[in-house]
């Protein structure tokens, strides 16, 4: 008798580990060149991980489109990737999701913040889900390694800004929702020390 000891076993299907380890692979590729904005300049793959890290994680989220579609959220909108590639490789549902999740870059970076706020309430529920992990992982870069040439002011702004894309994604998933809160309140109350701090340092000047 053949010993099937220490043999792991196959499944009959692809499963889901495998589509998932998929979707960070072409996400990976495509984000290979590119480097986030902090002073590390650390690689752009480890924000979209991050976020479906958290939704797996923090958020208990086990939905595959999700989990796929917050690994290739920036694909579209930071990439040369096209929607009929997303198609091709992942399907209708995934990209859809992706492309709820895409600004527009040839409009005003103001005008693309105001329809973020705008649009949150009108998402879909993935990507209300995706979006919340989203905001909590750029909250926390801004605070622990903003990007050099941000003033405490426009960490301010941003927080700001961010919380009020989240309102129109509230009643969607409450442990992400109460993550970020906490990493907002934190945040905030760094930036307070920070604002104490300068406000010390331009009275004691001379």
């Amino acid at each position: 008798m053949t010993s099937t000891e220490g043999i792991v076993p196959m499944a009959d299907g692809r499963p889901d580990t495998a589509i998932l380890l998929a979707a960070i692979e072409f996400a990976s590729r495509k984000h290979s060149t590119q480097r986030r904005k902090n002073e590390e300049a650390s690689p752009y793959i480890n924000h979209p991980i991050a976020v479906t890290h958290l939704l797996a994680d923090t958020g208990g989220v086990s939905d595959l489109v999700t989990l796929m579609a917050a690994v290739l959220h920036d694909t579209i909108e930071d990439t040369e990737t096209t929607p009929s590639e997303l198609d091709e490789h992942f399907g209708q549902t995934v990209r859809k999701v992706v492309e709820e999740m895409t600004d527009d870059k040839t409009i005003d970076k103001a005008v693309r913040k105001q329809r973020q706020i705008e649009h949150a309430p009108n998402l879909s529920c993935r990507a209300k889900a995706i979006k919340l992990a989203d905001k909590i992982a750029n909250v926390r870069d801004v605070m622990e390694s903003p990007p050099p040439d941000w003033p405490l002011a426009r960490r301010i702004e941003y927080l700001d800004w961010t919380e009020r894309v989240v309102a129109g994604c509230r009643g969607t998933n409450d442990a992400l929702e109460k993550l970020y809160d906490e990493v907002l309140n934190r945040g905030r109350a760094m930036l307070r020390i920070g604002e104490e701090c300068l406000t010390e340092g331009s009275r004691s000047r001379p």
